[in-house]
């Protein structure tokens, strides 16, 4: 039998299908996959004040780019049509080489760009810098930040409260963040508010954030640092004065105290450890976890001791609760 003879007739739906081969079926799906990613996007919807710049930052810089890359893509088609083998209107110059017009063009217009870009960037760079206070009626809340393996550690040293994956904060009040981390490296990223900043071992970080719109955002490492680093992410919520002054009152009747021993219970690595409140923080535990590795600092020391000091586990804080 001839297969030809078998197959739908032209121009109706068993065309169509017949026209969609394996590479049509796979493609669809992985263009699905892709367009998915874009239902929220949150660099582009903040919700205070730093995030609102740096938006402002990445569409002008889009812009000033697309000056020169749309005209560009548009002028090659335009060209590839004019000049095309077929077209006998066109001028046909096989010894033309140069033009100083277009060398003028093609040369001040990307200079000009770039230099509006480097003055941009450099002043921005400065203004958003994170460890930069930021400048509001409100007194900031400070929260001391610890990436452990696989969870955020949220310690309150103005209220002697921490919590375990979930971030409660103020609207329109500067937070003022201290990182850290208790092992391996991870980024403090809440996209709806701003910046991101790395959390490392045996340093401290700063960073300076404000939501100015109440609501929950999500807030993730966006360092992968492990098998857990998928679930590693947390809730921030932004509320009214009166319910953040309400929530610390809820965590401070909370029964779990998070002192030495319990630190070193939580920093064993687990993976979508469940929202944890603590309603007493042993004094001056967030510095205990910066300065851990210090040790291994002191002069004189070869450097397979000061490995070994590394490496060491840390031991339990002996300070008082408060």
């Amino acid at each position: 039998m001839n297969p030809i003879a078998t197959a739908a007739p032209t121009g109706g739906d068993g065309d169509r299908h017949a026209r969609s081969g394996p590479a049509s079926r796979l493609l669809s799906p992985l263009a699905l996959l892709a367009l998915s990613g874009c239902g929220d996007l949150e660099l582009l919807n903040p919700k205070g004040a730093i995030g609102d710049q740096e938006r402002t930052l990445i569409l002008l810089a889009l812009g000033l780019m697309l000056l020169v890359v749309i005209p560009v893509m548009v002028l090659t088609l335009v060209f590839a049509w004019r000049y095309r083998e077929g077209n006998t209107r066109a001028t046909y110059a096989p010894k033309w080489a140069h033009s100083n017009a277009i060398e003028v063009v093609v040369w001040s217009i990307p200079c000009v760009i770039i230099l509006f870009l480097a003055v941009l960037i450099w002043r921005t760079t400065h203004e958003l810098d994170p460890y930069r206070p930021l400048e509001a009626k409100a007194q900031p809340v400070n929260v001391e930040v610890v990436a452990l393996n696989w969870k955020w550690l949220f310690i309150y040293p103005d209220y002697g409260i921490a919590t375990v994956n979930r971030l409660e904060i103020p609207v329109d009040t500067p937070i003022a963040f201290k990182l850290t981390a208790q092992s391996m490296m991870n980024s403090f990223f809440i996209p709806e508010l701003g910046s991101q900043i790395y959390a490392m071992a045996g340093m401290q970080t700063q960073l300076h954030l404000i939501a100015n719109t109440p609501g929950t955002y999500a807030g993730r490492s966006s360092a992968y640092s492990g098998e857990g680093f998928s679930d590693m992410h947390f809730d921030t919520v932004a509320v009214d004065r009166a319910s953040f002054d309400a929530w610390v009152a809820e965590v401070k009747a909370a029964p779990a105290v998070l002192d030495g021993a319990a630190y070193d219970a939580l920093a064993k690595p687990s993976i979508k450890h469940a929202v944890t409140l603590y309603h007493a923080v042993d004094a001056g535990l967030f510095g205990d976890i910066v300065h851990q590795f210090m040790p291994a600092m002191a002069p004189g020391l070869a450097f397979n001791d000061q490995l070994a000091l590394c490496t060491a586990p840390r031991a339990g804080s002996t300070r008082s609760v408060r």
